[in-house]
């Protein structure tokens, strides 16, 4: 066991908590530094810089995560999300289709591919994608309302 690691990975968690997040990146940033392979302090520091809006950023964390544990479907979910809020929506449909191919359950994947399968006017696609989520969330009212409109954009009102 990594005893550096886990030091910095707790006082990281603690500095979150507190809402200090310049000194628990910092503390991830050093606990980085000790076990340099461990992919969840790698999806913490993304975590970090995604809420301060930093997608560059968040996407080479993630994607250094993957490099470690490719088979994770919520890290390339979160991978999908980071590019389509850097406006990479082609791209983000890559990592949301890998995570529903990893895990074909992941409701929030299913919604993500196809909103950015409909931005990007691939509407069948998304119509598919949709309905898939909607298989997986039927209570969720705002996936019936995007796949609504997939099947107005195919032309398909019934």
């Amino acid at each position: 066991m990594n005893f550096d690691h886990w030091r910095h990975s707790l006082r990281a968690m603690l500095m979150q908590w507190l809402g200090r997040h310049a000194s628990a990146l910092a503390a991830y940033w050093d606990a980085h530094q000790a076990d340099p392979r461990h992919a969840e302090t790698m999806r913490a520091i993304a975590w970090l810089y995604a809420q301060q809006q930093h997608w560059q950023q968040a996407e080479a964390w993630l994607e250094r995560a993957l490099q470690q544990e490719p088979d994770r479907a919520d890290t390339w979910f979160n991978l999908g999300y980071v590019r389509e809020q850097a406006g990479a929506r082609a791209r983000a449909v890559d990592a949301l289709r890998r995570a529903t191919e990893l895990n074909p359950k992941l409701d929030q994947a299913w919604y993500g591919l196809g909103m950015n399968l409909a931005h990007l006017g691939e509407h069948a696609a998304a119509a598919e994608a949709l309905r898939r989520a909607g298989e997986l969330q039927p209570m969720y009212g705002p996936v019936w309302y995007a796949l609504g409109m997939a099947h107005h954009h195919c032309n398909q009102p019934e």
